[in-house]
């Protein structure tokens, strides 16, 4: 599935959303799983940082990557399911800044309830 990856048609759907949005501002767009497919899935997963810290989780982008399409498939039915899906807490780091005083710092999990890597 990952080879069938097409960013130009995830283009076009968020293109699309963005003009529905221009041409109704008023228009409140109230969930937008139905644009949502593996595909934008993967594309999501490619744009994302792998090198970050990891979550409260503790799990990497490389444990994620395990088993891409089956975490993604669940994380894409958790979505459209309505009430399956809550995201995961954010790890608050805090940083020091040079005065002595620290900046917050919030990391995500790479996802949550991920489908165990197959062995």
């Amino acid at each position: 599935m990952a080879g069938t990856l097409i960013p130009s048609t995830i283009s076009t759907k968020q293109q699309r959303i963005a003009q529905l949005a221009r041409e109704d501002p008023e228009r409140a767009l109230i969930s937008l799983s139905c644009h949502m497919d593996l595909d934008w899935m993967f594309e999501a997963y490619r744009r994302t940082r792998k090198d970050g810290a990891t979550g409260v989780d503790g799990q990497t982008a490389v444990d994620y990557e395990a088993n891409l399409e089956g975490n993604l498939q669940s994380l894409l039915d958790r979505a459209k399911s309505g009430d399956h899906y809550k995201a995961p807490p954010v790890r608050r780091v805090h940083i020091p800044k040079g005065d002595g005083k620290t900046r917050p710092l919030g990391i995500p999990t790479v996802s949550s309830n991920c489908v165990p890597a197959q062995k």
